[in-house]
């Protein structure tokens, strides 16, 4: 009997999300703690905090009607950057920061457009990362193309608050209904205009009616849907929230299950107010009895400042074991010296049982400044563990530096345990400080992701992985938005060397970085023999290494100027009669201030793993705002017990991926080895020029609208600027980038690795279908056994004339034989041929087909998105429907769509 555990496959994600700690609180119906961060780069403008301001207060009303009178937004804060000058009605921030903020103001790379986005990649009701507007979109009026800014900023809420995905498709704007009319791709279908082509010339445009496409059946090419600007449809702002109608989300009654769009493909063809409902939100919130929103939203205008953080450093007994004090060290000065940024304060605090300042805040100026600070980390280790005390001390030094903690940074590392933290959580709750917390080894206090957590702070964990306290130190750099404050890791390699043997590598320098690059070399017993040769054949040797005065083992070297673009070559020798570890770690900033560098992040889908439920990797590889691709993205997964796992992940828009070619790369990770802590560090890599710029506009955005239909009258808006089509990307050269991406708590798993499978294969959502002749083609990317990992046992093909039956009554549909269908590793593209038998094929007949894999434990799939294939000739040019016109079966003939509809 085949067993279906789609219930175990999406109790998936629900739990703690990755990444963003937002501090929005929805409470009484009112969103508290909505944080609109501008970008440092964007010029001084007073118009532009006016218009924000005006945008979330006309949103606030939008969105109360919207939801049926549930939520508004109460209070609302503007992070203004320290590169604007300072007022008097300028706050200071507590734990509010540009990378944090909930929207940002930033301008687009490479001129990208002014749409309104939402960076948004997780699954159906899952939030999103942040919305993106730019500071011309917010200065110009927009209100032909994208309707008010109220209104665009409601529509982006919705992606980024409740996970609900667009109803519109820029790919597909047209689809055959199962009525065999053509539509646009839309919610409601109730919304009515007309098709055409827009060309223009000198300023001027016109238009005429589309024709038939001879190749897909649809409309040509760049048709395009100009809506009726009177319309009577109250549905969806998630479609064109421009319409003046238009005030509500498509409901179960309205909702266009056909349409081929992203709503329906990742949320199973639900409607977007059935996702909103589900919400956390909106679980206990009860629509209010007035009529409109309570209060106009409160904002407070808060000004960034200067960088302040201090290290709270465990030096207790434990420490002393598995060289952790001297591998704390080396991490902590690297981030004293290369990561922390210039202007910043710094202070150090050690603790055992007891704590100590030993630096109140410094301004880090130059290096005597770093080499005073290093001077005082801990040489010895010894009694107990108290965090409180640490963190009281850590308070301390900033206040008596004339400093508020509100808003300050704690660097918290630790390898002990302290069953005292519950007694200062409400002071630390009190104080306003960011905790990023560290946890050294498996016997770090398990209270400690609660401090990180309630803060906003980062969490790592580190054990046998030698570099793992590097990567995390150089992970906590500038929140705020800067890029040539952001401290880049291009290397960080241990090399186990046996006696007197040599090493090489090479680390690429690409042309978006090259500032204030530091080479570290770090050993457990003797130091080795340094050769470092740049592009152009400049050599270093082991004297151009600085050693460090504290005998910590590491030696580093700063290039002079910026560093040469290209490849460079590194050899160590182990000159040790013994074998040891070494290890190599590459930092640097951007090159320029006006060309962003090519970034990696990354995270886990959420911060708790409850055996069996996956989790997903998520790793985003951008150039400013342009996704990179083409390139190689591993993630390593280290278990509290020192095992590693090695992930491939995929740009691929199958699996774990939502849409493909977008940057964002990731993979379901289900080899879970025992409870507790699990570490992630990412690599991304373009090795022999394959990576290149994506210039598509992103996803999840609002609708540019063309025009409008006046008393019968077509109104064009000015033309959308011209952006590239897919296939026109910007190559760049070869680069590496190496970032951690926080630690994870996993509970209820077995010790060992080995157990047994109870996941089945990953949902297939790219399934396509075309006519051939009298045989229907179809291709999708292949699941894996377990997830997206292995290769499935076999697959269920069924086919159906009628979209709904099949829809909703999968199991009876009729099945296609597929004796002959072998399936291929997960990620691989798969490709069947069939004949539709026993159906009667016709001019005009419309099939629609759909698949599941079985595993080899006969756990099946999820049910794929729904394709369809019609076998039809293509009316005569001269013969165009209107949109929601019937294609009459007596003028079709053997002709082929193919078209996906992405719904389940």
């Amino acid at each position: 009997m085949v067993l279906c555990l789609n219930v175990i496959l999406f109790l998936t994600l629900h739990l703690l999300p990755g990444m963003k700690s937002s501090i929005v609180n929805l409470i009484n119906n009112g969103y508290d703690g909505v944080v609109i961060a501008i970008n440092p780069s964007v010029p001084e403008d007073e118009k532009l905090i006016e218009n924000i301001k005006e945008m979330v207060t006309e949103a606030s009303t939008y969105l109360f009607h919207a939801t049926k009178r549930r939520v508004y937004f109460r209070n609302v804060s503007i992070l203004i950057p320290m590169t604007w000058k300072s007022k008097s009605e300028y706050l200071m921030p507590k734990q509010e920061s540009y990378d944090q903020a909930e929207v940002i103001v930033a301008n687009p790379y490479l001129k990208h457009g002014d749409d309104p986005y939402t960076l948004q990649y997780g699954r159906c009701g899952e939030k999103g990362q942040y919305i993106h507007f730019t500071p011309n979109f917010l200065l110009t009026n927009n209100l032909p193309i994208y309707g008010s800014r109220g209104r665009a900023f409601v529509h982006e809420w919705a992606h980024l608050r409740w996970g609900i995905f667009d109803e519109y498709n820029g790919d597909q704007p047209f689809y055959i209904s199962r009525r065999n009319t053509i539509e646009a791709t839309r919610c409601s279908t109730h919304i009515t205009g007309t098709n055409v082509i827009v060309k223009c010339q000198g300023g001027s445009c016109i238009t005429r009616p589309c024709r038939r496409d001879s190749q897909t059946g649809l409309y040509e090419a760049k048709c395009t849907f100009i809506p009726e600007k009177s319309q009577t449809a109250r549905e969806s702002i998630m479609f064109m929230q421009s319409l003046h109608s238009v005030t509500e989300f498509c409901t179960e009654k309205t909702h266009n299950v056909e349409a081929p769009n992203l709503q329906n493909k990742m949320c199973n063809g639900k409607s977007t107010w059935d996702v909103i409902m589900n919400s956390t939100d909106f679980q206990n919130t009860s629509p209010m009895t007035e009529m409109n929103p309570p209060t106009q939203p409160t904002f407070s205008l808060l000004k960034s400042k200067q960088r302040v953080v201090c290290l709270v450093l465990d030096k207790s007994g434990s420490m002393s074991s598995e060289d952790r004090l001297f591998r704390m060290n080396q991490a902590a000065e690297l981030f004293l010296i290369q990561i922390i940024e210039k202007g910043s304060l710094v202070g150090m605090v050690t603790f055992d049982s007891v704590a100590e300042i030993r630096n109140n805040l410094t301004k880090i100026t130059d290096d005597n400044v770093y080499e005073n600070i290093t001077a005082n980390l801990p040489q010895e280790a010894n009694g107990g563990t108290s965090i409180c005390r640490g963190l009281k001390a850590g308070f301390q030094a900033i206040i008596q530096s004339q400093q508020r903690t509100s808003g300050s940074e704690i660097i918290l590392l630790t390898d002990g345990e302290d069953n005292e933290i519950h007694s200062c959580i409400e002071e630390v709750k009190q104080s306003g400080v960011i905790i990023h917390t560290i946890a050294l080894g498996p016997s770090a206090a398990k209270e400690l992701e609660t401090l990180s957590d309630m803060t906003g702070g980062h969490r790592f964990y580190a054990n046998k992985d030698i570099n793992g306290l590097t990567n995390a130190f150089s992970r906590i750099s500038s929140r705020s938005g800067s890029i040539t404050q952001q401290t880049i890791q291009l290397e960080s390699k241990a090399l186990a060397i046996t006696e007197k043997k040599w090493v090489n590598g090479t680390v690429p320098v690409d042309s978006t970085v090259g500032n204030d690059t530091f080479f570290v070399v770090t050993w457990t017993i003797k130091k080795p023999e340094i050769l470092l040769q740049d592009p152009k054949g400049k050599k270093y040797k082991t004297s151009d290494f600085k050693e460090d005065k504290l005998n910590i083992h590491s030696a580093r070297l700063r290039i002079p100027g910026i560093a040469e673009t290209g490849t460079w070559t590194y050899s160590l020798l182990n000159n040790h009669a013994s074998p040891q570890i070494l290890t190599v770690t590459v930092t640097t900033r951007a090159r320029s201030p006006t060309t962003p560098p090519v970034t990696a992040t990354a995270h886990m889908s959420q911060n708790t793993a409850h055996y069996p439920s996956p989790v997903i990797v998520y790793a985003q590889v951008s150039q400013g705002f342009l996704p990179v691709l083409g390139i190689n993205v591993t993630a390593i997964i280290e278990t509290e017990d020192g095992h590693q796992v090695t992930l491939e992940l995929w740009d691929n828009g199958a699996g774990a991926d939502t849409v493909k070619n977008d940057g964002i790369y990731s993979r379901y990770f289900t080899d879970y080895r025992g409870n507790g802590r699990y570490s992630l560090k990412v690599h991304a890599e373009a090795r022999n020029n394959t990576a290149r710029l994506s210039l598509r506009q992103p996803q999840n955005k609002a609708l540019y609208i063309p025009g409008y239909i006046e008393n019968g009258k077509i109104i064009l808006n000015p033309p959308r600027p011209e952006v590239k089509d897919d296939l026109a990307k910007a190559e760049i050269e070869d680069f590496s980038r190496l970032t951690s991406g926080g630690s994870f708590t996993v509970s209820g798993a077995p010790p060992s690795g080995n157990h047994p499978s109870v996941l089945p294969p990953n949902k297939i959502i790219d399934l396509e279908a075309k006519f051939k002749e009298d045989h229907i083609q179809l291709s999708w990317t292949a699941p894996g056994n377990v997830l997206d990992k292995g290769k499935a046992n076999s697959y269920i093909i069924r086919i159906s004339k009628s979209f709904l039956d099949l829809q909703k009554d999968f199991d009876n549909a009729t099945l296609v034989n597929t004796s002959s269908l072998k399936p291929k590793d997960a990620g691989s593209d798969e490709n069947f041929e069939f004949k539709p038998e026993p159906f009667r094929i016709e001019n005009g007949t419309n099939f629609y087909i759909a698949v599941q894999a079985i595993n080899e434990a006969n756990l099946t799939s999820e049910v794929s998105n729904i394709a369809q294939a019609i076998k039809f000739i293509p009316m005569p040019e001269d013969s165009v429907p209107a949109l929601g016109t019937k294609i009459s079966a007596i003028n079709l003939a053997i002709f082929a769509l193919a078209m996906i509809l992405s719904i389940v």
